[in-house]
């Protein structure tokens, strides 16, 4: 059955297995496990890493990486891209999906240059001033980037700490403080190897103790894992995606977005062949949304938008 463990019931030990031990094991095994990824390969800068960070938001890592590699080819440093325009930067998102993060990656370029002299600062405080940088990306940034402690707690890491050590099968809708304690005491103290279990619990959390099947038998946790250890029991309550796509509002907007991208001048967009299938009040839903997020303007006199 799927997501049903392989590792013998009798194999499990008690979660209370010490702490820096099991930590351990996960930081080995990434290194024998973890995917090579560019932003990972020592060598990539902190705009590099803070651009990656920005497009990894909902979106998987195989679309992601060409569309990186292009950025950071045309646009290699913050005030590379604050020297062109939010258009450009909307353009080159391409289909990466919430286009609002290339707008603000824009908005984030363009205050580097103007309060950090076109550098990515390396302080918790001057990051999450930064136009759509949040508690989250800030703490990434300062572990990937910088390779300094900070907590960095996305849905696959709570995942992991909530299977393993507290049995707990997925995470709460939104983080408690308990888990933000219980997180925070796992953090070795130095920070290099703070930096790699935060790097190394994350890619646990994707590829093998993933949400709707638990792959027990490659995890380095499973003989000391809490939930493991309980059964695994819960996993028919992982979310599963069952809204359609097509006829959405989100496909919509992405539909006049390609459709803006692709164009040279102003389009009428409620007049426009490609888009004749769209109810006339959901496609003027959509173009208001899209306009008020600032990703698209509308000249009022001739009705042509334009990125």
């Amino acid at each position: 059955m799927e997501g049903v463990p392989t590792v013998p019931r009798n194999a499990a030990v008690p979660a209370t297995t010490e702490t820096p031990a099991r930590v351990d094991a996960v930081r080995a095994w990434f290194r024998e496990a973890g995917r090579d990824l560019p932003w990972r390969d020592g060598r990539t800068s902190p705009w590099g890493v803070l651009v990656s960070e920005v497009m990894l938001q909902q979106t998987p890592v195989v679309r992601v990486e060409p569309v990186w590699h292009e950025w950071m080819s045309r646009w290699p440093t913050p005030g590379a891209l604050a020297a062109a325009t939010q258009a450009d930067a909307v353009r080159a998102w391409g289909r990466l999906g919430y286009p609002r993060r290339a707008k603000r990656l824009w908005e984030c370029a363009v205050a580097l240059v103007e309060r950090h002299d076109g550098s990515v600062p390396s302080s918790l405080e001057e990051l999450r001033g930064l136009p759509g940088v949040g508690d989250y990306t800030a703490a990434a940034v300062m572990s990937f980037a910088f390779q300094r402690r900070a907590l960095v707690l996305d849905t696959n890491v709570r995942r992991v700490i909530g299977r393993a050590w507290s049995g707990e099968p997925l995470p709460a809708a939104h983080q408690t403080v308990r888990e933000r304690e219980l997180a925070a005491s796992l953090m070795p103290e130095d920070d290099e190897a703070a930096a790699e279990w935060a790097a190394a619990s994350m890619e646990l959390g994707a590829l093998v103790c993933t949400a709707r099947v638990a792959r027990c038998d490659e995890c380095p946790l499973a003989r000391s894992c809490a939930w493991f250890a309980d059964g695994c029991r819960g996993l028919e309550a992982a979310p599963r995606r069952t809204q359609p796509w097509h006829g959405t509002d989100r496909q919509v907007r992405g539909r006049i977005m390609a459709l803006l991208r692709a164009a040279s001048s102003g389009v009428n967009v409620s007049g426009h062949a490609a888009l004749a299938d769209v109810e006339p009040g959901q496609l003027d839903r959509c173009l208001d949304g899209l306009i008020a997020d600032g990703l698209v303007t509308r000249d009022e006199a001739t009705g042509r938008c334009s990125l």
